[in-house]
């Protein structure tokens, strides 16, 4: 496609052929002018390629979208105006009133909130199975019948990390006719290939890893072509749940910095992991690269890293995990995750508020449950601040 008559967005490019910019431009515009009344009819016939209005195509945001596709290894891809808004669009756009989804358990607490508080108003039914062992789960509740149109699955499971089997779960949901749709914001493409065991379609909350810096907020989705004509195209458009150009420029610079990022925060949480492990206050630890995790070899088999979330259970429960929150100085109490900056939060009254503690029970959430995005700073600093949360709790 083409706008103006310099800028070209190919499959490796979107610079300004006069001035050789090597970082693509912001197009801001919101609407864009037609060569005549005919040439206006043929853009909205789909007769010729071109732009109309930003809700329906961008050239930064197709960029993104196309680099998006290229690194996840799938035919087209869609951006979305948080991950939330990819989540629902992608739901939306496969299920009718009357279907139902199966979804691994736990999940991300916004997630939740509306697959438990919003979905059944338009009668879309959710089905819930163990993220652990997704598919032996699956199978011993019976729950796919000829009304279920989508598995969405989430790994690592957010907040205790537990790994669900990718492609022991496609194989599964493709004998029944069913695609397969994953969030893989914990890991990204540097670290997981959904697409090459099977997935679907690949979900992202941007803002995170992709992102990295906590200064956008926005959602991505990669998937076929076919698939995503019918998200991007026949929902999103007509739901308006977009990206802004300016959102997608950050999160193409982001993508430029995500294995230097992804790497240091990797290489800290691992330290932090055996750190948590080693302390007397906590019953357990969830890293997925500690040969303590119970599915320690499944993340080996489908992962190349433990990404840097880390997560513990405080003996003391919930009160503990206050005082030792509130004992912390340069580790941030905040919610959202892979930033360069050290964010922790408790799951339970933060991120996951959503969950009833019944809820929370069944998806074996616990009270004294901690979260922690691992940042780049020096690992040292790290500890020491950790150390003054343990303190705190003594």
């Amino acid at each position: 496609m083409k706008t103006g008559t310099k800028v070209v967005v190919g499959k490796n490019e979107l610079f300004n052929k006069k001035n050789r910019a090597i970082v693509p431009p912001v197009y801001f515009s919101a609407v864009y002018s037609f060569e005549s009344a005919e040439h206006g009819a043929a853009l909205f016939s789909g007769e010729k390629d071109g732009y109309i209005y930003t809700r329906l195509g961008n050239p930064t945001i197709d960029f993104l979208e196309e680099k998006i596709a290229f690194l996840e290894g799938g035919e087209a891809g869609a951006t979305f105006g948080s991950g939330m808004a990819a989540i629902f669009t992608t739901i939306m756009a496969l299920c009718d009133a009357g279907d139902n989804i199966i979804v691994s358990s736990p999940i991300y607490g916004g997630t939740f909130a509306l697959l438990d508080k919003l979905l059944p108003r338009w009668n879309i039914g959710v089905r819930w199975a163990k993220a652990n062992d997704f598919v032996a789960d699956i199978k011993a509740k019976n729950l796919v019948d000829k009304r279920t149109k989508l598995f969405l699955t989430e790994t690592p499971a957010n907040p205790t990390l537990d790994i669900v089997d990718l492609k022991a779960t496609a194989e599964f949901a493709h004998e029944h006719g069913i695609p397969v749709a994953v969030d893989t914001t914990f890991a990204t493409f540097y670290l997981q290939r959904p697409l090459e065991l099977g997935i679907d379609i690949v979900l992202y909350s941007a803002t995170k890893y992709i992102g990295g810096h906590s200064d956008a907020v926005g959602g991505l989705v990669v998937t076929s072509k076919k698939l995503c004509k019918r998200i991007r195209n026949e929902t999103n458009f007509n739901t308006g749940g977009i990206m802004g150009p300016m959102n997608a420029y950050l999160f193409l610079r982001g993508i430029q910095t995500l294995v230097v990022r992804m790497d240091r925060q990797m290489e800290n949480a691992m330290v932090v992991a055996k750190f948590i492990e080693s302390r007397d206050e906590v019953a357990e630890v969830y890293y997925p690269w500690l040969e303590s995790h119970p599915q320690f070899e499944l993340a080996k088999k489908q992962m190349s890293g433990g990404s840097g979330l880390v997560s513990w259970i405080l003996k003391d429960g919930k009160e503990a995990g206050k005082k030792f929150l509130n004992a912390l100085e340069l580790c941030v109490v905040a919610v959202s995750l892979g930033a360069v900056t050290t964010l922790i939060e408790h799951p339970a009254s933060m991120t996951h508020a959503a969950y009833s503690e019944e809820d929370l029970a069944t998806a074996g959430i616990s009270p004294g449950l901690i979260r922690m995005s691992v940042g780049i700073e020096d690992v040292e600093d790290i500890i020491e601040d950790l150390k003054k949360g343990f303190d705190a709790i003594k």
